[in-house]
């Protein structure tokens, strides 16, 4: 896919417009408002999903270039419960095609960077151990579940990860095969090592963003939502 591809937009375009409206009222005024409107049993689907999300598993993607990748990348980290994603554009802006995300962007937080001092400095006060996605690393998938707070390091497709960023990162992760190809397409890698990283873990999210998403959620469900939101308001 190429980033003149028509329908593929910027990755600050992804959030949708939907989720900026509803953002701007307090969760706990959606909450108290919207929840009555909607089916137990899609309360309850949402807050069981949400639960299961992650802050202790995070992706920092390195200049990503094909819109594709950027995509299916978004949609991995939404299957397996990644919360934030951070994405260093110290290339080029970065695209996404929603056709491949598939509604993923409705619920990861995606946070762009253009400096890569920037978004060391933010992992490490985090408390994230940053690991790098590398042909030949030490570690094996399976090897990042017991890391306790864990970003994950995704480079360039055709670049790799900058060297700042590389020299930040205190171990690589590698994908093992048994075939003649020598590398796989970053957004499948992710999802391996992905898989393998939040395998086990407990849903971690702070209250914040627990209540914050559910709200997003109610939003999402009922019809008409923002003349409920705004009779309250008014």
């Amino acid at each position: 896919m190429r980033r003149n591809t028509p329908g593929v937009i910027s990755g600050r375009d992804l959030l949708p417009a939907l989720i900026r409206r509803v953002e701007r009222h307090d969760p706990a005024q959606v909450v108290r408002l919207l929840e009555p409107l909607v089916l137990e049993r899609r309360a309850k689907r949402l807050r069981d999903v949400i639960d299961q999300r992650l802050e202790s598993v995070q992706v920092i993607f390195d200049a990503p270039h094909d819109p594709h990748n950027g995509a299916a990348v978004l949609r991995s980290c939404e299957a397996f419960g990644v919360q934030f994603v951070h994405v260093i554009e110290r290339l080029e802006r970065f695209l996404a095609a929603p056709t491949v995300a598939k509604g993923a962007e409705k619920w990861v937080d995606l946070r762009s960077w253009s400096n890569v001092d920037d978004v060391i400095a933010n992992a490490k006060a985090d408390g994230l151990e940053l690991v790098a996605a590398s042909a030949d690393g030490e570690l094996g998938p399976q090897d990042l579940a017991s890391i306790p707070r864990l970003a994950l390091v995704l480079g360039n497709e055709r670049d790799g990860i900058a060297d700042a960023l590389a020299a930040a990162c205190s171990r690589r992760v590698r994908v093992p095969m048994r075939g003649f190809v020598e590398s796989l397409n970053v957004s499948v890698s992710a999802a391996i090592l992905l898989a393998q990283a939040t395998a086990g873990r407990r849903g971690d999210l702070s209250e914040g963003d627990r209540l914050r998403l559910y709200a997003r959620g109610l939003y999402f469900t009922v019809d008409k939502a923002d003349d409920v939101l705004e009779k309250f308001a008014d």
